[in-house]
């Protein structure tokens, strides 16, 4: 066995992964109608088989007005794509993997002409679409209720389908990174205000969902310092500020955090080599997830080419090294998986001898 860290199980209650291996959330678009289909139960199928410890979906997204930002996305409400998802989780299970759904609401960076009403504007904490840029709707009250319990019951729903687990989305800018950000969240009232106070809004969603569903059901956040609408942006320039952020959030039911950074191997605050993740494990003793160009050589977006990013192959040492140390938990590939569904299983067996490296094009197509 090659890079040996990186197949030791993992156990958190009543989740047991066979390694630390994840398959990275990624949007595809290739879901006609919102639901999963055939091809899609293929797609994850693949990756269980080829290996990974824990699948996390793309996307999903949850049962609001404004929820979806992009076309042929799946949907995690209504009858056809919660079956869906349920023959997706059943084909998972079946290769003896595990999966979680991601539940995403775009929120102010929802598209002109999506569905399910192409009328409907993107929703934010203050209309912002980015700094200074007031072309959205402004969440009223009902509107902040009405889209914490679309994430409560897609969680709820996430359970009664089987699935192991669920994260929430709260990272990129979307709605719950544009509450989080103060360069979009201008609140004045409980739902904005100073770091701490902004994270109000996913507070209250965790905790809905914890008791939601049962006490062993694991919750999981996916955040990130950088914003889609601002790649320099941060939330917490040092490790005070970070503890101050993830405090509530620890207390609110996250069970374990996934910390978003385009490249893993960056430190995170000067002075200390720990990453995103390793910081957030250090200061709040909850597992963690990396993530960003793991076993790749660029950037998931590097400038000038976009999300998705081409990439050759790279060695896992340093990511090994760091699994080893404990400095995180759980390491999420992203595409090097849609390069090679056998990835896992061929780093375990030779350490990737023959992956192959990452094109665009192998986004045109689910296989």
């Amino acid at each position: 066995m090659t890079h040996p860290a990186l197949f030791e199980p993992f156990e958190f209650g009543k989740l047991h992964l066979d390694n630390r291996i994840v398959m990275a959330p990624m949007t595809r678009s290739f879901s006609p109608g919102n639901v999963p289909n055939s091809k899609n139960i293929e797609y994850y199928r693949r990756r269980a088989a080829g290996g990974v410890g824990l699948i996390i979906t793309e996307g999903t997204c949850v049962n609001h007005i404004a929820a979806n930002g992009y076309p042929n996305v799946p949907y995690f409400y209504g009858d056809g794509a919660l079956e869906g998802w349920r023959k997706v989780a059943e084909a998972v299970h079946n290769e003896g993997g595990k999966i979680m759904p991601q539940l995403w609401h775009v929120g102010s960076m929802r598209k002109p002409g999506c569905e399910p009403d192409p009328d409907v504007p993107g929703y934010g904490p203050s209309g912002l679409v980015a700094r200074g840029k007031k072309r959205c709707h402004e969440m009223t009250e009902q509107d902040i209720t009405d889209v914490i319990e679309a994430f409560t019951q897609g969680a709820a729903d996430a359970e009664r389908l089987g699935f192991d687990g669920v994260e929430v989305h709260g990272a990129h800018g979307y709605i719950i990174d544009q509450f989080f950000w103060e360069g979009l969240n201008e609140r004045t009232d409980q739902w904005g205000g100073d770091l701490v106070k902004r994270t109000r809004f996913a507070v209250e969603i965790i905790k809905a969902i914890r008791a939601r569903v049962s006490p062993d059901f694991p919750i999981m956040l996916r955040w990130s310092q950088w914003k889609q609408q601002e790649y320099t942006s941060r939330l917490a320039e040092t490790p005070d500020e970070l503890s101050e952020f993830l405090t509530p959030l620890v207390e609110a039911g996250v069970d374990i955090f996934h910390c978003s950074t385009r490249r893993f191997w960056e430190p995170e605050f000067e002075g200390s080599e720990l990453n995103l993740a390793g910081w957030v494990k250090k200061l709040t003793g909850k597992p963690t997830i990396t993530v960003g160009s793991v076993g790749l050589d660029t950037a998931f977006a590097e400038e000038g080419q976009g999300e998705f990013s081409e990439a050759k192959t790279v060695d896992l040492d340093e990511v090994e090294k760091r699994v080893e140390a404990g400095e995180f938990d759980l390491v999420a590939v992203g595409r090097a998986l849609l390069a090679n569904p056998e990835w896992a299983n061929q780093i375990k067996a030779d350490g990737g001898t023959g992956l192959k490296p990452y094109k665009r094009d192998m986004l045109m197509e689910l296989v």
